[in-house]
């Protein structure tokens, strides 16, 4: 009922209001079928939500999509459970095998079920029937007396057209078989954890150890000529003969992306065949893992650094945002890496890096980093009088605040499609918190529609018609 009330018309605290009913009826369940409420799932319950509080503040695309997809896998893996990798990587899908056989589990529960409750249900049906027909019958009163109050019950009351109706059938069975599926899931979850995994192949002291030194004398020359040219010249790498500051970090950030991505796939390869028979070949790989990892958080930190050079000289953009995200998240796992292997245990690592994911996911979209990008590039613009307003004028709401603060024919252009965009008033549950504050600052400072004058007149191209 809450999916075809208030899905429809756009995202914003909606999608939360629907998950907390998808929770209590997940919660339920889990209680009817005995099931303990543990601290892992708690997290996951509570990281799941913090997710979804993305779309009612930011009205940014790029980063809400990723927050509602891992919300959703966050979710899974609280009904499922899990603390092996098996567990927290096939946790988060397994959700979606529930649903197919939830509805058939639901009319089977409710055929051969003992309804104690069944006159007390009544009742209070018959008191909601009750309730709503108060509300209709005197709302409609008070509406037509005072028309703030009919404007405040508009607002705060769903709309639905008949136009709309075959849409809202849809977001009823939509969410009538996401909260079966989560109660199913709730009551009998698959534990992933019990999925047969091999133990990998032990290798030779030699066999083992020879690569993975020789790749760590590698990254250790690397990470010395990094560190060598940043303490003892700066300015040397920025006034390379032939290099500009933003050619040398495009020239390598790319390149130790790759690098990084393929050392973890290296450390998990090598965990997996490592020798372990003696305490002498356990104490082996905890040494030349720690400095691989170690060196590669080195790494990382050079990828990082030749980002910010890049950024100094061209501004941000989302997709910067994005990969220094990606690296910094990298970052932190090898870090993980690094503690358990040093402590000898690894059970807490999955769990560990996955919780990892879900903050930073979180964290990325509750910043509003669209609004980063447009404070970044209007400093910049201040001190320097270069802007690419082509670029601003695609990003969200979000960017609004700092976009005001542009002048003239720049502003105008800047903020002309936000303006457009926000021309249709949507209801309190399908508006995120940056597009009400967006609403605000346009209404004090409206900008005029001209089809285009003010971009091109700002050195933008665009159609006849603004865009």
């Amino acid at each position: 009922m809450a999916s075809a009330a208030l899905l429809g018309e756009g995202l914003g605290v909606n999608l939360l209001l629907c998950a907390v009913v998808a929770t209590a009826a997940a919660t339920l369940s889990a209680r009817s079928a005995g099931r303990r409420v543990r601290p892992w799932t708690v997290v996951w319950t509570l990281g799941a939500l913090a997710l979804l509080l993305v779309p009612a503040i930011s009205s940014a695309g790029w980063p809400t999509a990723p927050a509602i997809i891992v919300a959703a896998g966050t979710g899974s893996l609280a009904l499922h459970g899990g603390s092996r990798w098996s567990g927290v990587l096939l946790g988060p899908v397994g959700f979606w095998a529930h649903v197919t056989t939830s509805l058939p589990w639901a009319a089977g529960g409710l055929r051969g079920a003992n309804l104690p409750g069944r006159g007390k249900a009544v009742q209070v049906l018959k008191a909601v029937a009750v309730s709503v027909g108060l509300l209709v019958v005197f709302g409609a009163l008070f509406a037509s007396a005072d028309a703030t109050v009919a404007d405040l019950l508009e607002g705060l009351t769903p709309s639905l057209d008949a136009e709309d109706l075959p849409l809202r059938v849809l977001l009823f069975l939509v969410g009538l078989l996401v909260s079966l599926g989560a109660a199913h899931t709730a009551a009998a979850p698959r534990r992933w954890d019990k999925f047969p995994v091999a133990p990998g192949k032990q290798r030779s002291r030699v066999e083992w150890a020879l690569p993975m030194t020789v790749l760590s004398l590698l990254f250790a020359v690397f990470v010395s000529t990094q560190v060598a040219a940043v303490i003892g010249s700066d300015d040397a790498i920025r006034t390379k003969p032939g290099v500009i500051p933003s050619q040398f970090a495009r020239e390598g950030f790319w390149q130790l992306l790759w690098v990084i991505v393929l050392t973890l796939v290296v450390v998990a390869l090598a965990k997996r065949w490592a020798p372990r028979e003696t305490a002498g070949d356990r104490l082996m790989v905890r040494v030349l893992l720690s400095v691989l990892c170690a060196l590669t958080l080195a790494v990382v930190a050079s990828a990082i650094y030749r980002m910010q050079i890049y950024v100094d000289a061209f501004g941000l953009t989302r997709l910067r945002v994005s990969v220094a995200a990606v690296e910094l998240w990298l970052g932190v796992v090898f870090a993980l890496i690094i503690v358990a292997v040093v402590l000898g245990s690894q059970r807490w690592l999955p769990r560990a890096v996955v919780l990892s994911a879900v903050i930073g996911t979180a964290v990325l979209g509750l910043s509003s980093p669209d609004a980063w990008i447009a404070e970044q590039n209007v400093a910049m613009s201040e001190r320097t009088g270069k802007v690419d307003i082509d670029y601003l004028r695609n990003l969200s709401a979000d960017a609004v605040p700092a976009l005001d603060r542009l002048s003239g024919d720049r502003r105008t252009c800047a903020l002309q499609q936000i303006a457009e965009d926000l021309s249709e008033e949507a209801p309190w549950y399908a508006t995120s918190l940056s597009e009400a504050r967006a609403r605000e600052i346009l209404r004090e400072r409206p900008v005029e529609k001209d089809r285009g004058t003010a971009c091109r007149r700002a050195g933008v191209r665009v159609d006849p018609y603004g865009r």
